[in-house]
C-alpha cells in the first residue's frame, strides 16, 4: 500500500513538473502574450502588445531604442512645451520607406509621438499590407492622413478635455495608396465598394490590437471620413476604446 501511494505521488509530481515545462516554454515562445515581458517590435502582435506600446508614453530612450533595433528610420524632434496641456517630449516622424517601412505618410512632415510611430509600424506589417493585399489585390504606398499633433480641445471646442493631439500622442487616417495606385478614402470607402469596406474594416480592426484609442465612421459623425488613432498612456492599464 505505501509503495503504491508512493508510485501516485511520483506520478503527480511529474505531471506537475510536465506541465510547469510546458507553460515555461510556451511563455518563451509567446512572450507577447504575457504582461510582464519587454516589447520586442519583432513579436508578433499578442494580448499585450497594445498595452506595453501604450507605456512606451513616458519612456522616450526605450521607444526609440525598440525603432532602432526594429530598423525604423525616423527623426527625432526636439521636446515642445506650450503649456501644460499643449506640449510633447517624445515627438518621432518617420522618415524613409525602406526596408521594414514601405509606407510613406503624406504629408511627411507629421508630428507624432514614438509610441505611435512604433504603432504604426507594427499596423503596417500585421494587419494594414496583409488585409490590402487579400482584399485590394496591392500593397500600400502611401497613408494620407489630416496631422498629429494640434494644440486644441477635443472636437476644437472652447472648453472641456484636451485632446490628445495636443500631445501628439493621436493621428487621423483619411485614405489609403496602394503601389497600382488604387485610392482607398475612408469617406467614400466605409460603405463604397465591397472590397473596400472589407479592407477599412479589417484594418480599424487590426487598429484596436495596437492603439489606445481607435475611432471610425461607427463612432460618430465627427469621423465620418477618417480613423482616429490614439496611443494614450491610459492604454496601458487596459482602458482603451474601439468603435
Amino acid at each position: 500500500m505505501c509503495t503504491l501511494k508512493i508510485v501516485k505521488g511520483l506520478a503527480v509530481a511529474a505531471i506537475i513538473l510536465a506541465a510547469i515545462a510546458m507553460a515555461l516554454l510556451w511563455a518563451r515562445s509567446n512572450p507577447e502574450d504575457l504582461p510582464w515581458t519587454q516589447l520586442d517590435l519583432a513579436d508578433p502582435v499578442g494580448a499585450f502588445t497594445g498595452r506595453k506600446l501604450s507605456r512606451l508614453t513616458g519612456d522616450t530612450p526605450l521607444c526609440r531604442n525598440l525603432l532602432d533595433d526594429a530598423g525604423i528610420a525616423y527623426e527625432a524632434l526636439p521636446p515642445r512645451d506650450s503649456g501644460p496641456n499643449c506640449s510633447y517630449s517624445d515627438a518621432t516622424r518617420p522618415t524613409a520607406a525602406s526596408g521594414p517601412q514601405q509606407v510613406v505618410l503624406a504629408p511627411t512632415d507629421v508630428t507624432i509621438s514614438c509610441p505611435v510611430v512604433a504603432a504604426l509600424s507594427l499596423w503596417e506589417w500585421h494587419s494594414l499590407q496583409p488585409a490590402a493585399i487579400e482584399h485590394l489585390g496591392s500593397p500600400v504606398a502611401r497613408i494620407e492622413h489630416f496631422g498629429g499633433y494640434s494644440c486644441r480641445r477635443m472636437y476644437g471646442a472652447e472648453t472641456g478635455r484636451w485632446s490628445e493631439h495636443a500631445t501628439a500622442d493621436a493621428l487621423d487616417i483619411a485614405a489609403f495608396v496602394t503601389e497600382d495606385g488604387r485610392r482607398v478614402s475612408i469617406v467614400s470607402g466605409w460603405n463604397g465598394e465591397a472590397d473596400e469596406q472589407a479592407f477599412l474594416r479589417d484594418v480599424r480592426d487590426g487598429a484596436c490590437d495596437l492603439f489606445a484609442t481607435v475611432l471610425s465612421p461607427d463612432y460618430n459623425a465627427a469621423h465620418a471620413d477618417h480613423f482616429h488613432l490614439e496611443m494614450a498612456q491610459r492604454g496601458g492599464m487596459g482602458g482603451g476604446v474601439c468603435r
